[in-house]
């Protein structure tokens, strides 16, 4: 334990190190609390409209403190669309903050105040205030149901300020009290605003591609001016420009970009201004380079420096390599040459029609001036402005003795590293047999190589991650928002760090399945006895005993062949192994089906399909799966399973033709809407009401019983696999896995099969076993999804490895396992439903026919 202790400090000193030379700012990482709950923001620093009394002063608006009266309450009653009362915080200096949290006045049980919505205010000089919105436009943030649970938001995007404010709203006229937290890092880039041309629209045949920067908290008139956007929000786009890591956003979001024929001088001037002089290093510039669109990264850029009122000459010309054979987006490395400036105006040349950047960061030094020296125009309170320094600039003999001091401490600490992991890894090997044992009984553990899917995986690879101090605990992404169900829910197990053993070569593991050992016999998983029918597009659905397998493929082929020069390609959904997902039209599809299959469609209208396309290059077995599958799927007939439509097997590619429902999938559906109520009045979101969610809850039921009367095992479950049609038709699918979109929701191992951890019984993740009772969980947690509205991912406080070490205690059931807590729109009969679901028990799990009958009885 002492060696890890040493691990970590060393660590600890190594990012200390390299913090200078480190800005890069990512909003997956940087979600520390900045002082509120931890007493680093000192009580100065937090002030208030008003105030109740002494005892509810703003210094007592501390996330999780009690004292006082146990809140920041203001002085009056809080009223309809008033933003009059708000406690405003201080950071000192500019942070980049991704997540606020929010408590009301608790007191010991003797409050009962809270805001149940607030509007955020933030300012980065004290005098201009900008109203933050998320990237739809809303302001109203949802707050708080009761007096002492926690609520933590994501701010999407996040904000760049140095003073916050929360302004408790109401719907009504009502007492209000408020403790809050702000999540992020320091704002190491100096930024304070950039300048630039506004963004354009880019015409194409399918849609049109808007390049503007939406969340620009500058003045946008005919340039953007005194403001920072998505230049600035740690998002790098994709290499597909039309698509975006954010849902539910237009094409082309994620980038700011310009057409050549608006610009005679043939390049686009960006103006940065710092908060103060600064010694520059690098700028580093994320540009799209799809070229088969007429987009590539810039062909030059000059940039001129500032550092007192006038711009400096000669100016930095920079010419990358044009690269017209790789169309990923890249960063383009700028070297500054340690140029002093507080502003920097640099000139991009075009290299192509378009040119598209998504990220532009600054690496700096601060620079020590004389105070006689003008100090730079930030607009900051003086208290910001760089200390007196009796010297115009640090000597440059003595700051390159520094750094070589620096470099050689840094490989002193690497070689020790180095020597105390080796000790480390040579006494597991001494102890192995000791180590990780989730029980006496349990005699061989987990043998997994954790890999874990981030949510911005696809992110470059010279992203640096911001590490603030280490003594706070970092918030892990949480989606959306997220409710803490009660202060219990927040002290999880101390997991013990898992062994990394070597990977088995047994045939179960050689299938990808997590094998585990029990002494007391319980029943492995045994991958012979099972068909996988989903290998092609990338799942592992609808596992089928061999027996049942055969028994139903025995017969043809019930579905007819269908001319491929009747489908039209819309877009692609997902991709796998040895196959591809891809949206289509078909046209005349009503002539090729069998008649006791419905469409809604009349005859002259082409019918939205989903097409899965085996790949040319795809193996004999892969041959031989995809072929088993269509005989397979073409036996499954039930009013909430996707159907088989037809197929195209008379000539390569092999493709099946199944339904696709009008709505898409039902995580996406369900994220664009909203319970009813007064935020969805006040968002102006569509609704779905309790009763339309258990009518789709209850067609989820109705074809997994379906299912699992053919003893089918879906084995992926989820929201992501439930397609939703007209007046809200649910059809169960198998789509999510083979999507991009959802890969965050999977979980690598040994480098090779991903498993749905987050949706899957503790059975299926210690001992490999996928049966119907696994199938049920997973429909608690799926049911869990819906009565969310799909806007948190299942136990997102916890990482994969301690949502895989939460399984643990279910094995141990000694009381300590986490479930998901009840949902804020669920009443107790629904939640019931969820925890007979969970049961430890396989046998005390109810059947789908049993489910299916409890929703109907529910139902409104």
């Amino acid at each position: 334990m002492k060696h890890l202790w040493d691990v970590h400090f060393l660590l600890l000193v190594l990012l200390c190190l390299l913090g200078a030379v480190t800005s890069q700012v990512n909003p997956g990482v940087c979600r520390y609390p900045l002082g509120m709950s931890g007493g680093q923001i000192q009580d100065e620093d937090i002030s208030a409209s008003s105030q109740w009394s002494e005892s509810t002063a703003a210094r007592y608006g501390r996330l999780d403190f009690e004292e006082g009266d146990g809140a920041w309450c203001p002085e009056i009653t809080v009223e309809p669309d008033s933003l009059k009362e708000f406690l405003q915080i201080d950071l000192r200096s500019l942070h980049f903050i991704t997540l606020v949290g929010s408590q009301g006045r608790h007191a010991g049980g003797i409050g009962n105040e809270f805001a149940q919505m607030y509007k955020i205010k933030y300012s980065r000089d004290g005098s201009r205030w900008i109203s933050w919105r998320n990237r739809q436009g809303k302001q109203v943030i949802e707050g708080n149901r009761n007096a002492y649970d926690i609520v933590l938001k994501d701010l999407e995007p996040p904000i760049i300020a140095r003073f916050v404010r929360f302004m408790p709203v109401t719907d009504h006229s009502m007492n209000v009290c408020m403790r809050v937290e702000l999540y992020g890092c320091e704002w190491l880039d100096g930024l304070v605003s950039y300048n630039a041309p506004i963004g354009e629209q880019m015409s194409s045949p399918a849609y049109p591609v808007y390049l503007n920067d939406s969340v620009y908290d500058g003045a946008v008139i005919h340039s953007m001016t005194e403001g920072l956007g998505q230049l600035t929000d740690g998002v790098c786009g994709l290499d597909d420009f039309t698509h975006s890591h954010v849902y539910n956003v237009w094409p082309g979001y994620d980038y700011v970009g310009w057409n050549n024929e608006s610009f005679p001088s043939g390049y686009v001037e960006i103006m940065f201004e710092f908060d103060r002089t600064r010694n520059f290093t690098t700028m580093k510039v994320h540009c799209n380079n799809m070229f088969s669109q007429h987009v590539k990264a810039f062909r030059q850029v000059v940039c001129y420096f500032r550092s007192e009122s006038d711009w400096e000459a000669p100016p930095l010309s920079f010419s990358p390599v044009v690269d017209e054979k790789n169309p990923s987006a890249r960063f383009v490395t700028v070297n500054l040459a340690n140029h002093m400036a507080s502003a920097i105006k640099c000139q991009f040349y075009f290299a192509d029609a378009w040119m598209l950047f998504s990220e532009i960061t600054f690496q700096s030094d601060t620079a020590m001036y004389n105070t006689t020296l003008a100090p730079p125009k930030t607009g900051l309170p003086p208290n910001t402005q760089p200390e007196d320094d009796p010297t115009h600039k640090i000597d440059d003999s003595n700051t390159r003795i520094l750094i070589g001091c620096l470099v050689a401490i840094i490989f002193i600490l690497v070689a020790i590293i180095v020597i105390i992991l080796w000790r480390q890894v040579w006494q597991k090997m001494l102890e192995k047999a000791s180590r990780r044992m989730l029980d006496d009984e349990l005699t061989a553990s987990l043998s997994i190589q954790s890999e874990t899917f981030a949510y911005n995986h696809n992110q470059s690879s010279t992203t640096s991650e911001q590490e603030s101090n280490s003594t706070y605990e970092r918030i892990f992404p949480l989606g959306p928002d997220y409710q803490e169900p009660s202060r219990l829910i927040c002290k999880l197990p101390e997991f013990a760090q898992s062994s990394e053993e070597p990977a088995s070569t047994s045939t179960a593991a050689s299938k990808s399945t997590i094998a585990t050992v029990v002494q007391d016999g319980a029943p492995h998983y045994a991958e012979a006895d099972i068909v996988n029918l989903q290998g092609v597009t990338g799942g592992n659905t609808y596992a089928i005993p061999a027996l049942t397998m055969d028994l139903l493929s025995g017969k043809d082929v019930a579905v007819e062949e269908f001319p491929r020069k009747l489908l039209t390609f819309k877009e692609k959904l997902g991709e796998g192994q040895f196959g591809e997902v891809h949206l289509c039209e078909a046209d005349g599809m009503q002539e090729f089906m069998n008649k006791e299959f419905l469409f809604d469609i009349p005859e002259d209208v082409p019918v939205l399909v989903a097409v899965k396309m085996l790949r040319s290059d795809a193996n004999k077995n892969a041959r031989n799966d995809f072929l088993k599958e269509i005989k397979i799927m073409s036996r499954l007939k039930d009013p909430n399973i996707i159907r088989l439509l037809a197929v195209c097997i008379y000539s390569d590619p092999l493709c099946m033709i199944t339904e696709y429902m009008e709505n898409g999938d039902l995580n996406q559906f369900l994220s664009r809407h909203e319970p009813e109520g007064q935020l969805a009045l006040l968002s102006n979101a569509p609704i779905v009401s309790f009763s339309n969610l258990c009518y789709m809850a209850t067609q989820i039921a109705s074809g997994m019983k379906y299912l699992s009367s053919l003893n089918f095992v879906h084995r992926d479950l989820a929201t992501r696999n439930c397609l939703v049609g007209k007046k809200y038709t649910i059809k169960i699918a198998d789509f999510g896995m083979s999507r991009n979109l959802y890969s965050g929701d999977y979980y690598r191992i040994q480098g090779r099969a991903v498993l749905p951890i987050r949706w899957m019984s503790w059975e299926s993740i210690l001992l490999g076993k996928f049966t119907t009772a696994s199938d049920v969980w997973a429909f608690g947690v799926t049911l869990w999804e819906i009565l969310n509205f799909c806007k948190e991912q299942p136990y997102s406080q916890l990482t994969d490895e301690q949502v895989i070490e939460n399984t643990g205690e279910f094995f141990r059931d000694q009381k300590r396992q986490i479930y998901l807590p009840q949902p804020v729109l669920c009443p107790d009969p629904l939640y019931k439903i969820m925890l007979s679901c969970w049961r430890r028990n396989t046998k005390e799990r109810p059947s789908f026919q049993e489910i299916h009958q409890a929703l109907l009885e529910i139902q409104p």
